[in-house]
């Protein structure tokens, strides 16, 4: 099905659906065109649904490979009129910096959105959960990064005792 033929169907339910399978199914040669013309239908909650669910799939996928940059700054820019769209973006590439360990800001992670923080504090970052367990936003964060940090000197205590 072509996006146009999505255009075309006045139920949402169906053109959601039918998006997350055309985005699912992209060539990365054609996934820019697709992600604006998704981003035309006149739904806007409905379409930028769907391209976040797409951009989080994808960004799953690249976000630790040297793929994950060029890709992000095209879609960035296909994305541009839409903050929440961006900001996830934005929100994935810090993540990515504190996955592999490349310079990050304590304050950027702590104005970051409960969705990264949540994943950020069940990451591999000692340092990201200490921030979170400290400093993050909500109880449930705060709790999560603050059970990785047992769980991480719980295994360091049974390495040393096998050492």
């Amino acid at each position: 099905m072509k996006v146009h033929d999505i255009l075309g169907e006045p139920d949402e339910h169906v053109r959601f659906a039918a998006y997350l399978d055309e985005l699912r199914q992209v060539a990365a040669a054609d996934e820019i065109g697709l992600v604006g013309s998704v981003l035309t239908d006149p739904d806007q909650m409905m379409a930028r649904s769907a391209v976040l669910r797409h951009l989080d799939r994808r960004a799953a996928e690249l976000c630790l490979g040297p793929a994950y940059e060029e890709w992000a700054e095209a879609m960035t820019q296909v994305v541009i009129r839409h903050p929440f769209l961006v900001r996830r973006l934005r929100e994935w590439s810090l993540f990515r910096a504190i996955a592999l360990e490349l310079p990050w800001h304590r304050d950027d992670l702590l104005a970051s959105s409960d969705w990264l923080q949540l994943k950020t504090a069940g990451g591999p970052s000692a340092e990201a959960i200490e921030v979170l367990a400290e400093s993050g936003r909500t109880k449930r964060i705060r709790n999560t990064a603050g059970a990785g940090l047992k769980q991480r000197s719980k295994h360091r205590a049974q390495a040393a005792d096998e050492a």
